[in-house]
């Protein structure tokens, strides 16, 4: 009992710190506008890879852009726009999975047969394969991502379904003339919401990670667009003379990372869920 309650005060520390980083992370995103110093696309070549000064806080690069002004609106991409995969994929991966627990019978074979046949295929290679045949920007790059990823949701999903389904306060609701909808909204939504949590704070890394994989690459934001990403890309011509430009957006992509993760591992204890 003792080893469980400190188990679960550890778990609220690190769920209360990464979610002050994460609203920290989420403000510099909105306000990035009021936050940079400078224009993150203004090119000026006179002071092109500069020192870090008062003007320039973290230098510039190899354009004599702002690389603070860069990092910050990058956050407005990478952040943003993994949020927007996160939501899509979850979205598609609540409904398919509940329509599949519930269900069940040849609609969820058939449904679980197309996420099967998905999964077989590692991520970054169905990414790169969608982006080849659609084509290289970040529009493709997050429609193949969402593609990819709302398998994971629906898949946990319908397990937690199927489990419920054989509860007896299931088997109660509907002896009690309960419609379907009814019992999904008020039994099954609720207690498929913390595995939810759990999984989607570690898909949010995943999804900033495979953003940032695919404009490294150059299929995904395309210049001057900043992300961090992106900034490593540019950047690595440079690895031995200023290792900053990629030194700065990747210890970003580090941070945003190892932070939900933890945030993850701490909900995974804190509800007693089990990740995948």
């Amino acid at each position: 009992m003792i080893a469980k309650c400190r188990v679960m005060f550890r778990s609220q520390k690190v769920i209360f710190l990464c979610s002050l980083i994460v609203c920290m992370l989420f403000f510099i995103t909105i306000f990035a506008p009021w936050l940079a110093p400078n224009d993150p696309t203004a090119v000026d070549l006179a002071h092109k890879l500069q020192s870090p000064s008062f003007d320039y806080p973290l230098g510039t690069d190899h354009l004599g852009r702002c690389t603070l002004s860069r990092i910050l609106f990058g956050a407005r991409v990478s952040l943003g726009f993994a949020t927007l995969i996160f939501i899509s994929s979850l979205s598609i991966g609540l409904i398919i999975g509940l329509i599949a627990g519930f269900k069940g019978g040849w609609v969820d074979q058939l449904l679980m047969r197309v996420a099967d046949g998905l999964m077989a295929v590692p991520n970054l290679l169905l990414v790169l394969g969608l982006v080849g045949i659609w084509g290289a920007g970040l529009k493709q790059v997050i429609l193949a991502l969402i593609f990819v990823q709302w398998v994971y949701y629906a898949r946990i999903i319908r397990g937690v379904v199927l489990s419920l389904k054989e509860q007896n306060y299931i088997t109660a609701a509907k002896i009690s003339g309960s419609s379907q909808w009814t019992i999904m909204k008020k039994h099954i939504i609720p207690n498929v919401l913390p595995p939810l949590a759990v999984m989607g704070t570690l898909e949010m890394g995943w999804a900033i990670m495979d953003l940032s994989s695919m404009s490294f690459l150059g299929l995904g934001v395309q210049p001057p667009t900043p992300e961090w990403g992106a900034m490593i890309h540019e950047g690595k011509s440079y690895i031995r003379t200023n290792p900053a430009l990629m030194l700065y957006p990747g210890l970003m992509i580090m941070l945003v990372v190892v932070t939900f993760n933890l945030l993850g591992e701490a909900l995974s204890e804190h509800y007693g869920i089990t990740r995948r």
